[in-house]
């Protein structure tokens, strides 16, 4: 392994790319970037540029209007790279899988390696997701990582909630339309 693949490591950039969503997963990104929960220990810097990123935050489900876009950033990373599906929106398309626009998570575009469940997750999750993350990366870069037998990466939750990243909400409610009534129970 040569000087540039250990720096790689030792100190990766992340892209974070929002899709679509509410900022809450956005907001729990950037708190992991303050002094309370301080990801720079790790030496893991946040970059806007997918040339030189190692690793890619995805917040929201994807839809019609950005889906090129992601695929392009995911593109524009160097090899070997991870990519990590932020929050319920990022991972399966959340509240909003049944949108007209909606087209699911991050996986519907781009092959995604861990998956942060939550909404929002909590700032430990993240981070616990970036360092299983640079795990993946590290043995990708070796050659010797194995998928897991059990499927994809999924960090757990504070609560120890271990969502599948791919459900289909098939017990949740239809989407409210405009034209929905509330009901009035006591009336």
């Amino acid at each position: 392994m040569g000087i540039v693949e250990k720096s790689r490591l030792k100190s990766p950039w992340i892209l974070h790319y929002d899709c679509s969503s509410c900022n809450g997963c956005d907001i729990e990104i950037l708190a992991c970037l303050t002094p309370y929960y301080d990801i720079e220990r790790f030496g893991i810097l946040s970059k806007g540029n997918p040339k030189h990123s190692d690793v890619l935050l995805v917040t929201g489900g994807v839809n019609h209007r950005n889906k090129t876009v992601l695929k392009n950033l995911y593109d524009q990373m160097p090899a070997p790279k991870v990519v990590i599906a932020i929050g319920a929106c990022g991972s399966t398309g959340g509240i909003f899988h049944n949108c007209y626009n909606i087209l699911g998570g991050a996986d519907k575009i781009v092959p995604v390696d861990v998956y942060v469940p939550g909404c929002p997750p909590r700032p430990e999750a993240i981070i616990d997701g970036v360092v299983k993350a640079l795990d993946k990366l590290k043995h990708l870069q070796n050659g010797t990582w194995k998928e897991p037998e059990t499927g994809p990466i999924v960090v757990e939750t504070a609560v120890g909630a271990k969502p599948a990243p791919a459900a289909k909400y098939a017990n949740a409610a239809p989407a409210p339309t405009l034209n929905s009534q509330p009901t009035n129970k006591e009336a």
